[in-house]
């Protein structure tokens, strides 16, 4: 029996895991017969560098492709000799077991000359490039300084810094990225219904989690625990044998009790996990890295996107919530708290009585937050007041208010293009696949309060038509927006997409939410300040 990775190794562009942002731009190369002489696959390993260059290579070279389109057929025999790989013009190479110059000109240099047997193109793919000497690098760059019309480079690599920049700037190079989670449970799940098994979707996202990003590992783990199980049902301690539990939900469920101050349902929490058997130093080691996530979300949500740990999309809707909820001091003081608890579980004759300590500290500490407006309220009352009605009913007559409100129903296209890159944000907070699909979409009219999407592809229609997709779209247009926007898509044929690299747009997208941060913090606490002053008297001095 083969393993699964080579079983199931992608065949076409759809079946390709993630990597969105790089297929875009290669499908459309390949639509337009633009297609490039050498091209670079940079990233780390196990996440589709030489499938996608095999995908691509089969692409190029498919004989019955229709003109403007991208995938291949798999049925010529071009497609079924790279399948099984016998095509004499599908050149794979390991550089690290062919370091030397005189295996660049034996292997590529001499064969690049002769043209292809039956196939447009003659592709030369030549992982882990980066192992070639400095003599065997001088080699290659000739050729790929002028190459033959009928030759295609795809070097790929997990080293990109050892790569020289002659050779780098001479290819289109395309940054791999590690596969999300729900990315992973997805190819997961696909498997286990082509193999007939009943498996639990935890089963599958602990697999993912335990993989960090790389689909391969995930692969091989569900084979092991296929191997383990030894029937088509596969239960939970199946998995444990070869991949330990989590309990992130739980940590979540923790952290939501947490935020409202509830101490009853709290400890019961802890105590149930200790009676099924969780291991409480295991559970924290999990719940602090839940709060080391959240503690990003409040600072930055870039950070998040970067370091963050990566939860399963329920999960992540419930962080998303649970930050509007606790303040940035209370989840430091929960960190601080817990730690401290892990160190002295060691040496409780109750193992749960640290843990449970920690938590009534938590909910019945006052926030920095609420000591400051308790303060605040306290010296207003002694103060002078003014009447806020009167205040109030000024403003409401003001012709300068009334103009405010009246101009913020209307929503201009060109705002929503200049403010896109925060619902992308927003939306990738909440599902990072479906970030792809939006980008390849462009805002195009607003009609009333329906904003017209445009898609060149029909999948992306539908993909963004269904129920809970467009619900959640809308959601974000209201948060972002203030008003109620509908959604509707049309697919254009002609439309252009403007392909970003994900990286720009991610960096984008940080620049401004963190200058959005920055400006509500600033103008919160001065306005405290100035109320501290208005009721005191006095003034700054600078120290």
């Amino acid at each position: 029996m083969s393993t699964l990775y080579r079983k199931y190794r992608p065949q076409n562009f759809e079946e390709v895991v993630g990597q969105n942002h790089i297929k875009i731009t290669l499908t459309h190369e390949i639509e337009a017969e633009k297609i490039a002489h050498a091209y670079l696959f940079c990233g780390p390993r196990a996440v589709g560098k030489t499938t996608l260059a095999r995908v691509f290579a089969k692409s190029v070279n498919c004989l019955d492709r229709k003109d403007g389109t991208y995938e291949s057929c798999g049925k010529c025999s071009n497609c079924l000799e790279i399948n099984e790989a016998k095509s004499i013009d599908l050149i794979e190479i390991d550089a690290a077991s062919h370091t030397g110059v005189d295996n660049v000109r034996e292997n590529i240099i001499n064969a690049s000359r002769v043209t292809p047997t039956k196939s447009k193109y003659k592709v030369f793919i030549i992982d882990e490039v980066h192992m070639l000497s400095i003599s065997a690098f001088n080699a290659l760059l000739k050729i790929i300084e002028e190459p033959p019309q009928h030759v295609i480079f795809i070097l790929c690599t997990t080293e990109i810094h050892k790569v020289p920049s002659t050779i780098i700037s001479r290819c289109q190079r395309f940054d791999f990225k590690k596969i999300n989670i729900l990315d992973m449970v997805t190819k997961l799940n696909y498997i286990a219904q082509k193999e007939g098994l009943d498996i639990d979707k935890k089963v599958l996202e602990s697999i993912a989690r335990k993989s960090d990003g790389y689909m391969r590992d995930a692969e091989s783990l569900f084979g092991q625990i296929i191997s383990v199980s030894g029937s088509k049902k596969i239960t939970q301690e199946d998995a444990e044998l070869i991949v330990p539990g989590n309990t992130y939900e739980e940590a979540v469920s923790l952290i939501e009790f947490i935020s409202s101050k509830d101490v009853a349902n709290s400890i019961t929490l802890i105590n149930k996990l200790l009676d099924d058997g969780i291991n409480l130093k295991n559970f924290l080691d999990d719940l602090i890295e839940v709060l080391r996530k959240l503690m990003f979300v409040k600072v930055s949500p870039s950070l998040d996107t970067k370091i963050g740990t990566e939860l399963v999309e329920n999960l992540e809707q419930k962080i998303s919530k649970i930050s509007k909820n606790i303040e940035l001091n209370q989840i430091i003081n929960s960190i601080e708290q817990f730690s401290d608890a892990k160190l002295k579980i060691k040496n409780s004759f109750i193992v749960q009585l640290p843990l449970e300590v920690a938590v009534i500290k938590i909910c019945t500490t006052q926030t920095f937050q609420s000591n400051q407006f308790e303060k605040t309220k306290t010296v207003t009352a002694t103060a002078p007041v003014l009447e806020p009605k009167k205040v109030i009913a000024d403003q409401v007559d003001s012709p300068v208010v009334e103009k405010t409100i009246n101009s913020s129903v209307d929503i201009s296209l060109e705002e929503v293009n200049s403010r896109w890159n925060e619902v992308l944000a927003q939306v990738k907070k909440i599902n990072h696949s479906l970030v792809f699909v939006i980008q390849a979409s462009k805002p195009i009219e607003i009609a009333g309060s329906i904003l017209k999407l445009s898609t060149k592809y029909k999948f992306h229609k539908d993909r963004i038509e269904d129920i809970s997709i467009r619900a959640l779209i809308e959601k974000v247009l209201h948060d972002v927006f203030g008003h109620k926007l509908a959604v509707e898509v049309t697919v254009d044929d002609q439309f252009v997409s403007q392909v970003v690299e994900v990286k720009k747009n991610e960096d984008t997208i940080v620049e401004e939410t963190s200058q959005k941060n920055n400006n509500e913090e600033e103008g919160k606490n001065g306005n405290m300040m100035n109320n501290l002053l208005k009721n005191f008297g006095g003034k700054i001095v600078n120290t």
